[in-house]
């Protein structure tokens, strides 16, 4: 990996862990806040989430030849199961039946702790990458210089 791609990976990483943080913070306050305001927040997080995924997508699309077919498929993938989460929890917000409300509250809860394990998931997978990056530059480093 090119020292300027090795600073990136870094400062990426830096960034990931400053928003889990704050992604803590909020959680940990929404247990003594009022309804509207934990709504809210859920509002802006989702918009933080959509911009973030539009930003990832615009990057990808960028460097097309750069990022691989499965990347994207995943991009992709995930954004429409966003889209459809999302469908759902409106369509469950118009639930006026208590035994439904918990059964739909249960729902959102399994989401919620799924999507954590997720991006635990995809921390690793990320460091993995980062690692079989940096291996492949200093495989591509050895070969330049044997010519």
């Amino acid at each position: 990996m090119s020292v300027s791609g090795k600073t990136r990976a870094s400062e990426k990483f830096a960034e990931l862990s400053e928003r889990a943080k704050k992604a803590e913070q909020r959680v940990e306050a929404a247990q003594s806040q009022a309804k509207a305001e934990v709504e809210r927040s859920a509002s802006e997080a989702r918009a933080q989430a959509q911009a973030h995924a539009d930003k990832v997508r615009e990057t990808a699309d960028a460097s097309q030849g750069h990022v691989s077919t499965s990347w994207k498929e995943l991009q992709k993938s995930w954004s429409e199961h966003i889209a459809k989460m999302q469908e759902e929890l409106h369509s469950s917000k118009a639930t006026f039946d208590a035994t439904q409300a918990v059964n739909d509250a249960e729902d959102a809860e399994g989401d919620a702790m799924s999507a954590i394990d997720f991006a635990s998931g995809a921390i690793e997978e990320a460091e993995a990458a980062v690692l079989d990056a940096i291996s492949a530059w200093m495989t591509a480093d050895e070969l330049v210089k044997k010519q």
